[in-house]
């Protein structure tokens, strides 16, 4: 089908994308076009990577502004959202505005009422929803990208439910689902009422198979030698092939460790097939790595990208890893070696994908399990981009010829595993049905049911009774907790914040009988105004619970330590492991602060529970660490973590506590002051003495300490300070103009100034009184500009 004959799209559509060199669809695009997606038709496309998804999204959507709506498009990531913001931006030049999404979950963005085609997380719609954002009933058009994640224990059943309530929001609405690995793709079609797109067509040739020996088998019968000389491993000689015809290549494995050492190694194969200009734009990228983090870590990543080789991983931060990714699509790196993160639809093809590990350690299984075949075929098809490669090949690694032909028959030739559901777990159950109550989806117990059954979960269901089960266990733990209550229900549950409970669900539980007794047409279930504002937080419930119940338990003005301890130990927060003879080290930790811990702390005799708390309290003494301005390469060092894992716990622990203080208020606590200042110290990193410093833009925690040990405590300080003072402190002259007019000076103009020490000397010619200010002839024009080494997680 040639894009001439395309209609229903804006004026200057068909123009664009001829300007972008598209003059035919796709095969699986004009297949779609044919299933409606011009036309408002539901529709799952289940077509490999690099075979045009995206292309079927934004015929679907800007079909649907055409015709007066507004699209959603929901994907799994926060960088591929940015990734797609980016490319939906070239719709301006027709008309069509795009914005984007993410984080901040108690807003409505509802400046996004203006705009024709929306990107978002799938958190962050969901958040929309239970925060009430009035253009989501605009809607005309939503396409879920990725929606194989669905079968995410974490992250699935919010999108599972997301997609539910839209639709029920907007009964018109077309749903355009994409994934590139599906099993029962079918099944998702008849769950969303769609028309199947289900196709195996590339633009290009993508070869799969297994290496071993000297000899790469593939799928087709065909064999392509690639010796593996001496020593050396499996994955750098494939590697080494590749590069020596001009390709790149992805190699997956199974940790962080293991990806940083195979980037290590694979320098070495990199770093002969370098130009000149190569080096030269490498070692700029590698500078950009260092400033970004002064960690381990960062160095690290740097000393390979000088040499073409680059490790992506989750302890990365995001600036890294967008650096990484751009310089690896502009092909200046050559090859990276990854944790099977980078799989997770991010633009980042190879002309060859080598698979090293298929196995990873799955604490369920006690050891290393084999991985699905959905995830090893997610790799897979990043081999392989249009324009670029003329091939792809996507490669397993044996050790023997049996291990060899099992590889084949586990994945080559196998197909992806079924998409399931994981809405019953009740972790997952218990946020949504808070949240379904709260925003009004469901006023009683049959109509809390009724919607659930317009879910993946109901629909493959066999197990007769499993989701009313589930749902009434659920619904008794909300009412124990106080965040729903039954008007007209008999007293005993739910009756205040004294039945605050943060113990397991199951425990506390009313039984499913009871429940379904009490419930008639009469009696309507509703959030409390804790249970509303526990929705509006975005929080899971048990979250709250534990959150309410230590502030509950505290008599004494809870320290910093005790706030981050209890944030630490919620479901929200992913906390950190104990490593062998670490439970000692906190064993000991613990009896030394007790006393300032919040809450009701296991017995020691109760090996599992205590180890979580032990692990919680490791998570929460890096976040006092954090706070303490204790350096963030001793953090990462001391706690054996990368600078994303950091930055993450930090992000984290401030959406917590941010949430913990409107619990606070909530609940009338009187400690609702002692936790705004845990939470403003741990966004800042900074002592409590740096508070007020760090409120202005540009101030960090590394600038404000220099400012408060020169004498300048407070902003106010900043309005009259020696100017020369300042630029000795903040070392750069843009710099300190920034800080000091967001400071609100006068004239915070730096022409002239000279650096004074703030003990008296000087760093070049000043006066007395506020000397070197550009105002008199002590100013120097020429003054050397300071370079500013300190751009590190919490300086800006």
């Amino acid at each position: 089908m040639n894009v001439e004959e395309l209609s229903g799209l804006p004026p200057g559509a068909v123009s664009h994308f001829r300007e972008e060199g598209i003059e035919e669809l796709y095969p699986p695009q004009a297949e779609a076009v044919d299933a409606g997606a011009t036309e408002g038709e539901n529709l799952v496309a289940a077509v490999p990577t690099a075979s045009g998804k995206t292309m079927i999204a934004a015929l679907s959507m800007l079909s649907a502004v055409q015709r007066g709506g507004k699209a959603l498009y929901i994907v799994p990531l926060r960088a591929l959202a940015s990734e797609k913001k980016a490319e939906f931006d070239a719709y301006d030049s027709f008309g069509v505005t795009t914005g984007v999404a993410t984080g901040n979950y108690e807003s409505t963005s509802e400046w996004l009422a203006t705009k024709d085609v929306i990107v978002a997380t799938s958190e962050k719609v969901d958040s929309l929803v239970r925060n009430g954002a009035a253009w989501l009933s605009d809607l005309t058009c939503v396409v879920s990208d990725e929606v194989h994640l669905i079968d995410d224990r974490s992250r699935g059943p919010t999108l599972e439910v997301t997609l539910a309530k839209l639709r029920q929001l907007n009964p018109q609405l077309q749903v355009v689902a994409l994934s590139a690995t599906v099993g029962n793709a079918d099944e998702i079609a008849d769950w969303l009422d769609a028309s199947l797109v289900d196709s195996e067509w590339r633009p290009i040739d993508l070869r799969t198979g297994v290496h071993y020996g000297n000899a790469l088998n593939f799928d087709d019968g065909s064999t392509r030698e690639v010796p593996v000389e001496g020593s050396e491993k499996q994955e750098a000689a494939l590697v080494r092939d590749i590069l020596q015809e001009g390709g790149s290549s992805l190699v997956f494995v199974n940790s962080r460790r293991n990806a940083e050492a195979a980037a290590r190694r694979l320098g070495s194969v990199s770093s002969p097939e370098l130009t000149d200009d190569d080096r030269t734009a490498l070692a700029e990228l590698a500078e950009e790595i260092r400033e970004d983090s002064d960690t381990e870590t960062s160095r690290d990543l740097a000393d390979c990208v000088e040499r073409g080789s680059a490790f992506h991983h989750a302890g990365l931060s995001n600036t890294q890893r967008s650096l990484v990714e751009d310089a690896f699509r502009d092909r200046l790196l050559k090859v990276i070696s990854a944790t099977p993160t980078l799989a997770a639809g991010v633009n980042t093809p190879a002309r060859r994908v080598v698979v090293r590990d298929w196995r990873r350690f799955d604490p369920s299984a006690g050891g290393m399990a084999p991985l699905d075949v959905l995830e090893i075929h997610q790799m897979m098809g990043r081999a392989g981009r249009p324009g670029l490669d003329p091939y792809g090949e996507a490669v397993l690694l044996a050790k023997s010829h049996d291990e060899s032909q099992e590889l084949f028959d586990r994945y080559v030739w196998a197909d992806p595993e079924d998409v399931r559901s994981k809405l019953a777990a009740e972790p997952a159950l218990r946020t949504h049905v808070l949240a379904t109550i709260a925003s009004g989806f469901a006023r009683t117990r049959t109509g809390l049911l009724d919607f659930l059954e317009a879910t993946l979960y109901a629909s493959q269901s066999a197990e007769s009774g499993r989701l009313e089960s589930v749902t009434d266990d659920v619904l008794s733990y909300l009412e124990r907790n106080d965040f729903v209550e039954r008007e007209g229900a008999s007293p005993g549950t739910g009756s205040g914040s004294d039945s605050v409970e943060a113990d397991d669900a199951g425990s506390a539980f009313t039984s499913a009988a009871d429940l379904a007794e009490r419930d008639d047409a009469a009696v309507e279930l509703e959030a409390t105004n804790l249970g509303h504002t526990v929705s509006r937080l975005y929080l899971d419930p048990m979250s709250a619970a534990e959150i309410v119940h230590g502030l509950e338990s505290a008599d004494d003005r809870p320290t910093a330590l005790g706030l981050y301890q209890l944030v630490s130990r919620t479901p929200d927060m992913y906390e950190l492991y104990l490593r062998s003879g670490e439970d000692e080290k906190f064993g000991e930790l613990y009896y030394e602060r007790e006393a300032e811990l919040l809450g009701d702390a296991p017995s020691e005799f109760e090996e599992n529970r205590f180890e979580d708390w032990l692990a919680a309290l490791k998570t929460g003494k890096l976040l006092e660490d954090w706070a303490e301005e204790t350096e963030e390469e001793t953090i990462t060092e001391r706690y054996k973590i990368g600078p994303g894992d950091l930055r993450g716990k930090v992000d984290t622990a401030e959406w917590l506590l941010g949430a913990a203080e409107s619990l606070a208020r909530e609940i009338d606590s009187e400690w609702t002051v002692a936790v705004r200042e845990a939470r403003a110290r741990v966004e800042h990193g900074v002592g409590e003495d740096l508070l007020e410093l760090v409120s202005v833009g540009g101030v960090g925690r590394k600038r404000a300490r220099r400012l408060y040990e020169a004498g300048i405590e407070e902003p106010a300080d900043l309005r009259t300070a020696d100017k020369g003072v300042v630029l000795r402190v903040l070392k750069g002259k843009k710099t300190a103009e920034t800080i000091l007019e967001n400071a609100g000076r006068e004239d915070p103009s730096m022409d002239g100034v000279d650096p004074v020490d703030p003990g008296g000397g000087t760093g070049g010619s000043s006066a007395e009184g506020e000397s070197g200010t550009g105002d008199g002839p002590n100013g120097d024009a020429s003054t050397t500009e300071f370079e500013d080494s300190q751009s590190s997680l919490g300086d800006f």
